[in-house]
């Protein structure tokens, strides 16, 4: 066959070649699941050896689904969401559908526009991160009644089914920790909270918790630091360079915590002996750095399948609604904190 005459082929051409009916092949697209699995081997091989090509916008024209779930993180810079995307990528791809994803950058403006792009591709579902959203995100996607689930934060009663880890629970576990370890000399490191509802909560609960105990931050050991390793590291330099220092820094976030961690060695502190620096989110590497971080583990992987089996089910089935779930988040105590040496 020659190339001009390959990109010419059809859904006829691939029924041919299969030795199946063209309604066959069209239940292969869209419903493999009804297939037998002899039967789905040999039409795929008809349709890589014909170079066929289905026209996706010509079939939602006629009401049948694209195959594709557009799924917005805030950035794809940290391992953590990879973790979430991976997880829920390689569960609808089960189910036959292939995601589009984008990062917005914690910029809710720039959320909605990517959105509206994803609804005019006619995507079968959305996949949106946190529960904080702009009021025309959610307003878009009511009046589109597209199936949609909210995923990484959990929280009962959210606007969409939300499938996640309570971040609020995450903080108060870390200062729990640090409380129970006998620090009152503690710091605290957070992310920005604007368009992160995550980091708010976490931040927000760390610093109540601390308070109920008695603890207040004093504001000089106070930073609002972006995620970036280098910037944690610099922030924590200068914290690290007072007079009077903390005897233990919560982070509100792993990045955050490993840049702590070297500032404190380039000040010459050992951790955990001087000062115990801790976390949240047990990311790719936070059991490997020296000395091992403690942390509160956000189940990513979990939460990545169970949003992408809720998904794929509303999908194919628009009768059966996405039950939310609570992944609850896990304390993994290790080697970067212990109790505050004697004064």
């Amino acid at each position: 066959m020659t190339e001009k005459e390959r990109k010419k082929a059809d859904i006829l051409t691939v029924a041919k070649a299969a030795k199946v009916s063209a309604s066959t092949v069209s239940r292969y697209f869209n419903h493999p699941e009804l297939l037998k699995l002899s039967t789905r081997r040999r039409i795929e091989r008809a349709v890589r050896s014909q170079g066929y090509i289905r026209n996706r916008a010509a079939q939602t024209i006629h009401g049948i689904r694209s195959g594709t779930i557009g799924v917005l993180v805030p950035t794809i810079e940290h391992t953590i969401f990879a973790e979430v995307v991976q997880a829920f990528s390689e569960t609808v791809a089960d189910e036959g559908f292939t995601i589009l994803l984008a990062s917005h950058g914690y910029d809710q403006q720039r959320e909605y526009a990517i959105l509206r792009k994803f609804l005019e591709h006619r995507v079968d579902g959305v996949a949106l991160t946190g529960l904080d959203h702009d009021a025309a995100v959610f307003q878009l996607l009511d009046s589109q009644a597209v199936p949609t689930v909210l995923m990484w934060n959990y929280a009962n009663g959210s606007q969409y089914p939300s499938i996640g880890a309570s971040n609020e629970l995450a903080g108060q576990m870390i200062a729990d920790h640090v409380l129970s370890l006998g620090h009152r000399d503690v710091a605290c490191m957070f992310a920005p909270t604007e368009g992160n509802d995550r980091a708010k909560a976490r931040s927000t609960a760390i610093l109540d918790t601390l308070a109920q105990a008695g603890v207040q931050v004093p504001e000089t050991w106070t930073r609002t630091t972006i995620y970036s390793i280098s910037a944690s590291k610099r922030d924590a330099s200068e914290l690290f360079a007072q007079d009077r220092k903390p005897t233990a820094l919560i982070c509100g976030n792993d990045i955050l915590a490993t840049g702590a961690i070297y500032a404190a060695m380039t000040a010459g502190l050992r951790v955990p002996e001087d000062v115990s620096i801790v976390g949240i989110g047990d990311f790719k590497g936070s059991a490997d750095i020296e000395p091992s971080l403690t942390t509160v583990r956000l189940p990513a992987q979990r939460i990545g399948r169970k949003a992408g089996q809720g998904l794929a089910a509303a999908i194919k089935t628009p009768d059966t609604p996405i039950t939310g779930e609570h992944c609850a988040p896990e304390l993994v105590v290790r080697a970067s904190s212990r109790p505050p040496r004697p004064a």
